[in-house]
């Protein structure tokens, strides 16, 4: 179980509230705002949500990022979150299967990777990864990131893309191992890495234009990333609207601008 002080912590490194600096009654409505346990592929795209979300209800919202794998754990041992919005469906499926979840949940997206390299890197980003196999070949590749395969969706879809371009096994000792998809995208976009393999999503927000160049992953190439969220026991009023907002026209259009696919329309 976690300790007040653990997540009190784990939550202000990690929140957004949309409130105005200053106001003490948005500060207070923040502070009852719901803890949302969201996957660290959607930190670019969530404040834009909110914004929306805000303008819509009035209701303020804090988010949790971190990896869908570590979120799913902290929910068994009992974080206070009230709505999950993981990257990977499994885990999603795999609380409701042991009736932690108020249900199996909806899918919201599905997601797409892409590689991305710094502006002065010596990698190309091509859909292919022509260019990073010949900076692997040529000795140019000294490191490219990922996210931990283990506990994040972005990752095991990255693992899989290497898998599928037959350069896993001699890449592997270039690997630099992300807690998620948002570190991985640092370590490239500070070149600290060479390259990365990251969510579409985080490539193509604002933060990173400017920064590097980009190539999406053909989807076919590992298991779709379908995106599944769920209320959680002791769910509110507001998460249940979030809930329900996440499902509708305008959040969906927000998502599609960000680089996510509606779960039926994302194959190819």
């Amino acid at each position: 179980m976690y300790s007040r002080r653990q997540i009190v912590l784990s939550l202000a490194s990690v929140s957004f509230a949309g409130m105005w600096p200053g106001s003490h009654s948005h500060a207070l409505a923040a502070s009852q705002a719901p803890v949302i346990a969201a996957a660290a592929s959607l930190r670019f795209v969530l404040p834009d949500i909110a914004e929306a979300f805000e303008r819509k209800t009035g209701a303020n919202l804090r988010f949790s990022f971190a990896s869908s794998g570590n979120l799913a754990r902290q929910i068994r041992q009992g974080a206070p979150f009230e709505l999950f919005l993981s990257a990977d469906e499994r885990f999603v499926l795999d609380l409701a299967r042991d009736r932690i979840t108020e249900d199996h949940g909806a899918l919201y997206a599905e997601g797409r990777l892409a590689i991305f390299a710094a502006t002065a890197s010596p990698v190309g980003t091509d859909s292919a990864l022509a260019g990073l196999r010949s900076a692997l070949r040529s000795g140019e590749l000294k490191r490219l990131a990922i996210a931990n395969p283990e506990h994040a969706p972005y990752g095991r879809a990255a693992r899989a893309t290497l898998i599928h371009a037959r350069m896993w096994e001699d890449i592997q000792p270039k690997l630099i191992f992300g807690e998620n998809v948002s570190q991985a995208a640092q370590f490239a976009a500070s070149a600290s890495v060479d390259a990365a393999l990251i969510a579409l999503s985080i490539a193509q927000s604002p933060r990173f234009v400017g920064k590097g160049r980009f190539g999406k992953i053909p989807s076919h190439w590992h298991d779709p990333l379908r995106q599944r969220m769920v209320l959680l026991a002791g769910a509110g009023q507001t998460a249940r609207s979030l809930y329900a907002f996440l499902q509708d026209g305008e959040a969906r259009e927000i998502f599609a601008r960000n680089g996510y696919a509606r779960p039926d329309e994302a194959r190819g």
